[in-house]
Order: C-alpha cells, then sequence, then structure tokens
C-alpha cells in the first residue's frame, strides 16, 4: 500500500491524529487538513516523518468550496493521486436548547458538517471514479452516534448534521459502487477528544460515561481502528455500512 494516497480532513487532533497515526502504520502516504492550528499541524508532520511516514500538511476550512477546492488541488500536486479520503473535519458548538439557537450557530454547523463533507466527497469521486479515468477508493465518513440519539438539551443541530452524513453515506455508496469507491461512515460515541470543550462541557465523558454499557469513554485511537480497517481490503465487501463505534451506547 506503500503508494495510496490517504486525505483526512481535520486530521491534526484528536480521531484525525489518531486516525494519521494509524493510517501511516498501514502504510498510506497522509495529506492532512487543518483549519488554523499550523503549528500543530506541524508538529503532526514532523510526528509522522520520525516514524517513516510520508505526510503532508494542508490549511483549509472545508465549509468553504474555495477552500476545498484548493485543497484537493494541492494534494493533486503534491502526491499526484488520491485513494483514500476520511471525512473527519467537524464542529460542534455550545450546550444549549434548540429554543435558544441563533441562525449563525446552526448555519456554522451545517456549513461544515454537511456541506463540508459533500464538497471533499464530491472532490474525491472526481478524482477516484473509473468512469472519469480514476482507481477507485474508498471514503470514510466520521458520524456520531448524536445521529440515532438525538442529543436532547445538548446540540440537537449537531445530532442533525450527522443524521445528515449517515444518510449522504448510505447514498453515495449504492451511486459510487460501480465506479470502484466504497463509502463507509462511523458513528463514535463518547470519546476522549478535545471536542468536548468547544461544547461548553471539557468534563462531559466523566459526567455521561455511566449510562455506557462498557461503562467508560472511548478513545480515538479505539474509532482509529474502525477507520482504518473500513479504509482497507479487509472491508472489500462493506459499503453504505454504518459502523458503531460507541461501547453500546
Amino acid at each position: 500500500m506503500s503508494d495510496k494516497v490517504l486525505l483526512i480532513t481535520g486530521g491534526t487532533r484528536g480521531i484525525g491524529a489518531a486516525t494519521a497515526r494509524a493510517a501511516a502504520a498501514a502504510g498510506w502516504k497522509l495529506a492532512l487538513s487543518y483549519r488554523r492550528d499550523e503549528a500543530s499541524a506541524e508538529r503532526m508532520r514532523r510526528a509522522l516523518e520520525a516514524e517513516g511516514a510520508e505526510a503532508a500538511t494542508f490549511q483549509a476550512d472545508v465549509g468553504r468550496e474555495i477552500d476545498v477546492l484548493r485543497l484537493f488541488d494541492e494534494v493533486d500536486r503534491r502526491f499526484g493521486r488520491l485513494d483514500g479520503l476520511v471525512n473527519n473535519a467537524g464542529v460542534t458548538a455550545p450546550i444549549s436548547r434548540l429554543a435558544d439557537f441563533d441562525a449563525e450557530r446552526v448555519e456554522r454547523v451545517l456549513r461544515v458538517n454537511v456541506l463540508g463533507v459533500i464538497l471533499c466527497c464530491r472532490e474525491a469521486v472526481r478524482r477516484m471514479a473509473r468512469e472519469r479515468g480514476g482507481r477507485g477508493g474508498a471514503i470514510v465518513n466520521v458520524s456520531s452516534a448524536a445521529s440515532r440519539l438525538g442529543s436532547a438539551c445538548e446540540y440537537i443541530d449537531y445530532a442533525a448534521s450527522k443524521g445528515a452524513v449517515d444518510t449522504l453515506t448510505v447514498g453515495l455508496a449504492r451511486e459510487a459502487a460501480a465506479d470502484g469507491i466504497r463509502v463507509n461512515a462511523v458513528r463514535p460515541g463518547l470519546i476522549n477528544t478535545d471536542i468536548h470543550e468547544s461544547s461548553g462541557e471539557a468534563g462531559r465523558v466523566v459526567r455521561l460515561a455511566p449510562g455506557v454499557p462498557l461503562q467508560r469513554g472511548g478513545e480515538p485511537e479505539e474509532v482509529a481502528a474502525a477507520i482504518v480497517w473500513l479504509l482497507s481490503d479487509a472491508a472489500s465487501f462493506c459499503t453504505g455500512s454504518l459502523l458503531d463505534v460507541s461501547g453500546g451506547r
């Protein structure tokens, strides 16, 4: 697999960074996007290269079409091919009831979590589809258990955005199968990442862990293992699958 190239959006933090490390160990060349923290992205790149991986980082806000187009063009120039995409970049907003949402909050969540995923899938399909001269490939969308739990009294807008990702995954899987592209999703549950800080409750995993059948939060590496498996030939008969990594919750 040493010649295959994987793009991970939001690939320098949390689940994205864990996926980058696991994919590097599996032999993928890595293109990692980040929105604004260039210093962390550079540290991630150096760490991967120290382990023998080939990696490059690219700044992009996936909620902006112009950034998505530039991102994929830069990956083309750097690597000359694309074989896999992990749509990991996503945002949430402070915990709140829907009655207190404003339009700006909801628009930002949907722009990044839904429009961004659609745009990245579009650009990946344009490059990987056999009908367009590509070699096929695999897409894994990072959804959330929130898509089926609803996240009442916390962030229904985030849950709704992930429900859209689930639907997109199933539809695109059926649309792209004949072009040699598999499309799947993972749905993480309570995972120990800094996304909970952006929701205004850094201790959210600890608070909710007693309600998880496995009685704990998950680790980014546990989600990454599922993502890398779905990208691999070991999952060659999986497309349109929604894989829960949620401890039974």
